[in-house]
């Protein structure tokens, strides 16, 4: 663990967002996408900074990574596909509730011992193919059912209680909450309950970042290099068949990524370098193409993202436009020549 203090808690406030995409049909900007995007170098300095990557904010499940740290800290005795899946938001296919299985049959647990929230697959396809069986919403279906077995798993090994793994107050939880601030550099400013049931703990988006960059650079056989091993070589098990994130796991070498409802975004190299995003409005629409725009500043080759570009707007069935993140954070527009980068400015 770190050795020093965790810094003050990042300010509450409505965040300063700024333009971060814009929606364009037909050469015009038809909608802007807010939002807040920091890039860091391998150094941990701030390269890039939109908006107000410095106030609280909740990362959803892209804490998913700092939870399984907190985990195997605390004795969690999984590798490989079973603690990607820890970590996972996973789209409810016969691996994940299978592999949910297995991580509680090695404390002799079942599903009755989760305590997420009964829900459907997360998947549209399986999804749709659960109602037609006429299967009802489930603990184990719902896409964060890893995570909560792990934690269970994680209360068996060091005798503590099961029925309340879920209180801010549990051994487990304080656990995750020290792990959190050390990882992120920050106090945690508030505490609330994620939509699985979990506690939830807010940071800064550059505190996320600063966590993944501390996760990817980590030493051989510690706890955070265990889980980005673990998630880079199954990150179908962390999310799902054509998920994105997996996708840009497999298209950028080493890179950890992970993905959070509400447009949020964190992915970090194996040298330091990390980007986070938050969309404002929560729109997935602008987080992949203003994560992608994020990594290529942060010196990605731009021709493996170009399948990160988003997906295109449509008039009468073909393709008339997109959503383009702003110029400040796109590569093409910053090496275009000066006229272009202009038109791009004023559009």
């Amino acid at each position: 663990m770190n050795s020093s203090s965790p810094a003050a808690a990042p300010p509450v406030r409505a965040p300063r967002h700024a333009p971060v995409a814009h929606l364009v049909r037909g050469g015009v900007v038809e909608g802007v996408h807010y939002g807040s995007v920091v890039v860091l170098g391998a150094d941990g300095e701030v390269r890039l900074a939109l908006g107000d990557p410095e106030a609280a904010f909740y990362p959803r499940s892209a804490l998913k990574p700092l939870q399984a740290v907190a985990l195997v800290r605390a004795g969690l005795p999984l590798d490989g596909e079973l603690l990607s899946l820890a970590a996972a938001s996973h789209s409810g296919e016969d691996r994940h509730l299978a592999g949910t299985r297995r991580i509680l049959e090695r404390a002799g647990l079942t599903e009755d011992h989760l305590r997420n929230v009964p829900d459907l697959p997360f998947d549209p396809a399986v999804r749709d193919a659960w109602v037609r069986a006429g299967r009802p919403a489930s603990r184990l279906a719902q896409n964060c059912s890893g995570k909560h077995a792990a934690m269970l798993v994680t209360c068996r090994v060091n005798g503590w209680s099961l029925d309340d793994y879920l209180d801010p107050a549990h051994p487990l939880q304080r656990a995750v909450a020290e792990t959190v601030e050390d990882l992120t550099g920050q106090r945690v400013a508030r505490v609330t309950v994620d939509g699985c049931g979990a506690p939830l703990f807010s940071v800064s988006l550059h505190g996320l970042a600063r966590a993944a960059a501390r996760i990817t650079t980590a030493a051989p056989g510690t706890p955070e290099a265990r889980v980005a091993d673990a998630v880079r070589a199954h990150a179908e098990m962390a999310s799902g068949a054509g998920r994105d994130v997996a996708a840009l796991m497999r298209a950028v070498p080493g890179l950890l990524a992970k993905d959070g409802f509400e447009g949020v975004q964190v992915a970090a190299l194996p040298d330091g370098r990390a980007v986070a995003v938050k969309i404002a409005d929560g729109a997935n629409r602008a987080r992949v193409p203003v994560a992608a725009a994020a990594l290529a500043h942060a010196g990605v080759d731009p021709t493996a993202l170009t399948a990160f570009a988003g997906e295109p707007v449509l008039g009468g069935g073909v393709p008339v436009g997109g959503v383009r993140p702003v110029p400040a954070l796109d590569p093409a527009v910053r090496l275009a020549p000066a006229a272009v980068r202009e038109e791009a400015r004023t559009a």
